[in-house]
């Protein structure tokens, strides 16, 4: 076995070379050069005890917050905006055998993982505002935690991890889509799921490189050492195959988050000093990768048609030789035929549903006004008859905005963070930025389509986490400067208040809380969410 190379500290050759310019006669010191230098070994925050206190603490304020009055309102008792499609879908799969096969639910037009998670909430508490949202709202509170063990471990640092955890439950954004029974809420759990999957995966990998490294086989081949079986890498491919099978959406997240793990690879092999990092890369992991994170999500997406394929009466189940031909060009099994047939129809649905085609919504938005939520979505409003205002009728409404203290501060944010990934090269503003990007850029890839401000669910995580770990770096200044770490702690604490006492003043139209008409006019602070 090679030998680990070793280092020469600083001290021990400045007197090494002092000590042989003191003799008489002696010849010059030899000139060694330096061996390389061991990376820091850094794979992860190590107080334990103390990043589970503080995960505790944020999630039992996020139980708080998410389950309080979690089934009102209803709409007399049904469901609010879209609630009505996915909650009867829900109720038809909990007592159909987990399929859908009613043809007369037009907008069945979505793969089947939400619904069925919606499914076990009716099953729970049947068929009621608590029944649709409460698997919602549980994995509501598990996207709490996510960001905050996630922010922990990128910034090494328990108290930037629970200051995103607090920034999260204020965000209006997670907190109404945790609340309703959407699916975006579902694909967002999953999506930032696999996110830190990924960003663990990073870490076992250097780990192991380390380890390598220190036993001298990392130059051993050009391309490196192999790293093992890498479960986290493979429970990411598991989590993203259950975002497909949410919303298509999910698509995207495999595509963007593919090349981050890929990039990972690339900068450990290159940061071990591997000879030929790129070929390294794609001799030893792209293979692994693309099973992980293409073919086991694939596998995932039909899993979650066990059902349908089991079934005889579920929608289009059985279409080889009725509307589509016995033969294909590609030899197919006939149930995967008439899946594709089935899903083909969904497509067909969202590829026509555009504004130039006369399908407008007055609460649609487009993509560039996302990062700021300039178009909220109006999910319920009753302002006939509502008593508790006196003479006039209170207003009840449920509102699905961003809190602008957090969302308002977009565009700044995005920039610094981008400005941080290419001139300071740190990689934790570029993972933050690759999920962000991930839900936002591909929508622009089809403007015309009609689209809506919940779409973004999936970008509020990592806005929390990109602020978060701007406020981190504003808490960690030089211990010998007092002055500015005292300053650096009252501008943190001051924002983090803000962004509380915004969310408390949106709160009643987050909930439905009936308020006044002169309350609710003051919560509508610009004119777009009108």
């Amino acid at each position: 076995m090679t030998a680990p190379p070793q280092q020469t500290s600083v001290s021990e050759a400045g007197l090494d070379e002092e000590a042989g310019s003191g003799r008489a006669g002696a010849s010059p010191p030899a000139t060694v050069s330096p061996a390389p230098l061991v990376p820091v070994a850094d794979f992860g925050p190590v107080d334990r005890l103390r990043g589970w206190l503080v995960t505790a603490v944020i999630a039992v304020f996020a139980t708080a917050t998410r389950f309080l009055n979690l089934g009102s309102p209803t709409d007399s008792g049904t469901p609010i905006f879209d609630e009505k499609h996915y909650a009867p879908q829900a109720w038809q799969t909990l007592n159909n055998h987990w399929i859908e096969d009613n043809p007369g639910f037009g907008l069945v037009v979505h793969p089947p993982v939400g619904k069925q998670l919606i499914a076990i909430g009716e099953a729970l508490f049947g068929y009621t505002g608590l029944g649709w949202r409460f698997t919602g709202a549980l994995l509501g509170v598990g996207l709490v935690v996510l960001v905050t063990r996630i922010v922990r471990r990128i910034s090494r640092s328990s108290l930037v991890g629970g200051i995103a955890g607090v920034l999260l439950i204020c965000d209006g954004v997670s907190f109404v889509a945790a609340r309703t029974a959407l699916l975006d809420g579902f694909l967002t759990f999953f999506v930032v799921a696999a996110f830190e999957a990924l960003i663990v995966d990073r870490d076992q990998v250097r780990a192991r490189m380390h380890t390598a490294f220190l036993e001298g086989r990392c130059a051993e081949t050009v391309w490196g050492p192999r790293l093992g079986v890498r479960w986290w890498r493979f429970g990411a491919g598991v989590l993203l195959g259950l975002a497909f099978g949410t919303k298509w959406s999910g698509l995207y997240f495999i595509a963007f988050f593919g090349v981050m793990s890929l990039a990972f690879d690339i900068a450990a092999r290159r940061q071990y000093q591997v000879p030929r990092p790129w070929l390294g890369t794609l001799r030893r992991d792209l293979i692994p990768s693309l099973y992980a994170l293409v073919l086991i999500p694939f596998g995932v997406y039909l899993a979650s048609y066990a059902g349908w394929f089991a079934s005889e009466t579920a929608i289009d189940r059985h279409q080889v030789g009725q509307t589509i031909g016995p033969d294909s060009v590609v030899p197919l099994p006939d149930a995967i035929r008439s899946l594709w047939y089935y899903t083909a129809k969904a497509f067909h649905f969202h590829a026509t549903l555009t504004n130039s085609a006369g399908n407008h919504h007055p609460w649609e938005s487009k993509p560039w006004s996302w990062p700021m939520s300039l178009r909220p979505v109006l999910y319920a409003i009753d302002q006939n008859n509502v008593p508790g205002c006196g003479a006039q009728s209170c207003v009840k409404a449920v509102m699905l905005v961003g809190t602008p203290a957090l969302w308002w501060l977009a565009v700044p944010v995005l920039l610094y963070t981008t400005w941080r990934m290419l001139v300071r090269r740190d990689w934790r503003y570029a993972v933050v930025w690759v999920g962000y990007c991930a839900g936002w850029l591909p929508w622009f890839a089809e403007i015309d389509r009609q689209m809506y401000f919940f779409y973004a669910a999936t970008m509020g995580p990592f806005l929390v986490m990109a602020v978060a770990l701007i406020l981190g770096d504003i808490l960690h200044q030089p211990r010998q400067n007092k002055e500015r770490r005292t300053l650096g702690l009252i501008l943190v604490c001051c924002y983090v208040s803000l962004v509380v006492t915004n969310f408390a003043w949106l709160f009643p139209v987050l909930t439905g809380l009936p308020i006044s008409q002169q309350t609710w006019d003051m919560e509508i602070w610009l004119p777009s969410w009108r």
